[in-house]
């Protein structure tokens, strides 16, 4: 390349699998992390951070359509802990002080007749979870600084579990499957509702990031069987609308989803991320056999910045760098977030390495 392109351009070269003059950049942060890096001498937050990154990502929006939005019940309150009914119906404790896993106590949609006499109709008359106003003036402030915007929303199986508890999930893809169904073709049809009252407006996003966890450490959850006929015609609906309005669709899950990437590619997906690298998720694996399928986003492993160790992190980047520079497809970002053990000194020289690396 002779001269720098911009955000926007690098991402969509590399999301094309076309040359570019560095790899595209991201990044994610505990709180605590950032509360740490402010006591160490960074000034101004994670912006802060993602401006001496120099990022590519412009988000222009969070959604995750709410059953009853607003809601936020306190149920108990505690020295460290708040118990809360959420949006969602469901009864969690969370930490008042500091970010972990919230403890989740109990479900509301326990049944498919609660879903059907309350919850559903409940979520169908919510209107709009979106400001499309205030995603324009975001779309205009990234489009300025030549970023690549995108839209970003949680899919139908994170939903899932989230209203009606893993436990009631897992059972009820098994023994009540059309109910699964049910609750997932809803839950897209509200998220592409937001999102068609977005385009509406005129714009023209580049991407389309979907969240949804559906792997623990070593599998998917639901065998990719059930995964096919219950949930990926929501996947790939979502992907469908992406491409018929001309963005991408990056994916969002941790675990393992090796079983599952043949459908991902079915389904039209063009970038996964994080590919955690705890749970047997390796670019250097994948970039050979589905490296002209996918762009790969993140695996650069958190537990070896931990240790604060420059020259094993610079291993890591070194040899996952040239796996997915190799096919020109490779987008950086930790392969989840940057956790408070790592130390503002040790970000900095990772983000000196992440340009050192990432350059064609």
């Amino acid at each position: 390349m002779t001269s720098p392109l911009t955000g926007r351009e690098r991402v969509n070269r590399a999301m094309e699998r076309k040359d570019q003059d560095r790899v595209p950049r991201c990044e994610s942060f505990w709180n605590e992390t950032i509360l740490r890096w402010e006591k160490e001498g960074l000034f101004g937050g994670q912006n802060a951070v993602l401006e001496l990154l120099d990022t590519d990502f412009h988000g222009l929006n969070w959604l995750w359509p709410q059953v009853f939005p607003g809601q936020n019940e306190v149920l108990e309150e505690e020295a460290e802990t708040r118990v809360t009914r959420d949006g969602q119906g469901k009864v969690v404790r969370y930490w008042k002080a500091k970010s972990g896993t919230p403890e989740h106590l109990g479900f509301g949609c326990e049944t498919r007749a609660i879903w059907e006499e309350t919850y559903k109709p409940a979520l169908l008359d919510t209107g709009l979870q979106v400001d499309p106003s205030a995603i324009v003036r975001s779309y205009q402030a990234g489009r300025k600084r030549g970023r690549w915007c995108h839209l970003t929303s949680v899919e139908s199986f994170e939903e899932t579990r989230s209203m009606l508890g893993d436990e009631i999930t897992m059972m009820a893809m098994a023994e009540d499957p059309e109910w699964i169904q049910d609750v997932s073709v809803t839950f897209t049809d509200q998220v592409l509702r937001n999102f068609d009252a977005v385009m509406a407006t005129g714009i023209q996003p580049d991407g389309l990031w979907i969240y949804g966890d559906m792997a623990f450490n070593h599998a998917t959850m639901c065998s990719p069987a059930m995964y096919q006929e219950l949930i990926w015609p929501d996947h790939k609906r979502l992907a469908d609308w992406a491409h018929s309005h001309r963005m991408k669709f990056i994916y969002h899950t941790d675990g393992d989803v090796n079983g599952v990437l043949d459908l991902y590619a079915k389904a039209g997906f063009d970038c996964l991320q994080p590919l955690e690298s705890k749970a047997n998720m390796d670019i250097r694996k994948l970039a050979p056999v589905y490296g002209d399928r996918f762009t790969f986003f993140g695996n650069i492993d958190v537990m070896k910045m931990i240790p604060n160790d420059l020259d094993l992190i610079e291993q890591e980047i070194a040899s996952k760098f040239s796996a997915g520079m190799e096919r020109r497809g490779y987008i950086y970002h930790s392969d989840h977030s940057v956790p408070p053990q790592v130390s503002w000194e040790t970000y900095q020289a990772i983000i000196r390495m992440v340009d050192k690396h990432g350059r064609y």
